[in-house]
């Protein structure tokens, strides 16, 4: 297991995390032994909006002896009527579900509080003039809250809660599908505006978790895709950990199966995890934009590609740290040798020569 750092914590997440969306029809015996399993094999990184509230107790024994080193997403906003997953506005209500929540997990602090579903511009003016927002802060600097973070499919709401500095953490749905304008009412943006938003967040020190990594599960079939053609897990799950800011995927499973199926992603080789077959079926007014799948390797100058091009995107984007870490590559972009390889190897039709030129001429200026 891959782990990454929270940029404003200490914390260390798994690539690899869990989601609890699948478990409908799940035992909670079932659902016990699918957590500890995971934990087992390295996942530490969990998101709790359920489709059920039979899943906070099942969750507070897997972790009672590892709570410190599992983290987890909980929902503010997430509400469960009669047991079914439902979500709120009202500030009692959330209220009195957290603390039933807390009651079940068993512990007494949150590693990351969540505003819950923020999909339209009136869902976040809700959350802050119904005094959610406020409720967070307090739980924060109580101790209760280590970090605060939110969901949404929108990147035109997603910045707006960004221009607020609360979050350290944004959960967004995020596939091939979605980014290549291919996808549902889910897929919200355009494909810029969508890769601008993780530069973005990236640039802040805003990590982010993915949630739809497999369009629900269309990607997975050729009957089903929108390209139609299937992509496997293993393609998928690294599409999303390329984008800039992807601290962890977090996939749901419905059983001990499927949750292997998912940890092969771990042992994956390269060839497995090569996404490039995408380029076949990007739309034409997607195409010469560089997605970081180094499928252009090997470079005979020996320059990882998709790298300059990701440290380039995200310094215009204003993150000095990616550009202090292109100054620190050993082969920079001026290094090509204008041999064509990579041009000829770009499934997205990107001019990586003259990309190589450009970037040089940016950093050096």
């Amino acid at each position: 297991m891959e782990y990454r750092k929270l940029p404003h914590g200490d914390e260390r997440l798994g690539v690899l995390g869990l989601g609890t969306g699948g478990f409908v029809n799940t035992s909670p015996r079932d659902i016990q032994a699918i957590f500890e399993s995971a934990i087992g094999h390295g996942v530490n990184f969990f998101d709790l909006c359920a489709g059920s509230d039979v899943v906070f107790a099942p969750f507070g024994r897997a972790i009672s002896g590892a709570r410190s080193k599992v983290h987890f997403q909980l929902h503010f906003g997430a509400v469960y009527r009669n047991g079914e997953y439902g979500w709120s506005r009202n500030l009692q209500q959330i209220e009195r579900t957290f603390g039933r929540q807390m009651d079940r997990l068993g512990t007494d602090y949150v590693d990351f509080g969540f505003l819950h579903c923020v999909d339209e511009l009136s869902d976040w003016q809700q959350l802050v003039q119904n005094g959610i927002v406020d409720y967070v802060l307090r739980l924060k600097q109580q101790g209760v809250v280590r970090h605060i973070g939110f969901s949404s499919h929108t990147p035109q709401v997603c910045n707006a809660v960004l221009d607020s500095g609360l979050a350290d953490m944004m959960m967004f749905s995020l596939n091939p599908a979605y980014d290549l304008e291919q996808g549902d009412e889910y897929g919200i943006g355009s494909t810029s505006e969508r890769a601008q938003l993780l530069r973005r967040a990236q640039a802040m020190g805003v990590g982010v978790s993915v949630m739809k990594p497999f369009h629900g599960g269309q990607l997975l079939r050729a009957d089903s895709s929108p390209f139609k053609q299937a992509l496997t897990v293993a393609q998928c799950l690294q599409y999303c950990l390329d984008r800039p800011a992807v601290l962890s995927v977090v996939p749901g499973v419905s059983s001990l199966g499927e949750l292997d199926e998912l940890l092969a992603f771990c042992n994956a080789t390269d060839a497995e995890r090569d996404y490039s077959a995408i380029g076949a079926f990007t739309p034409v007014q997607a195409l010469g934009n560089c997605v970081y799948c180094n499928h252009c390797q090997p470079c005979p100058a020996h320059i990882d590609v998709g790298l300059v091009n990701k440290y380039y995107d995200l310094a215009q984007a204003g993150d000095v740290i990616a550009a202090d870490h292109y100054t620190k590559l050993t082969v920079k972009a001026n290094a090509c040798i204008g041999c064509g390889h990579c041009n000829r190897r770009c499934p997205f039709k990107v001019d990586q020569q003259g990309k190589m030129r450009r970037i040089a001429a940016y950093f050096d200026k």
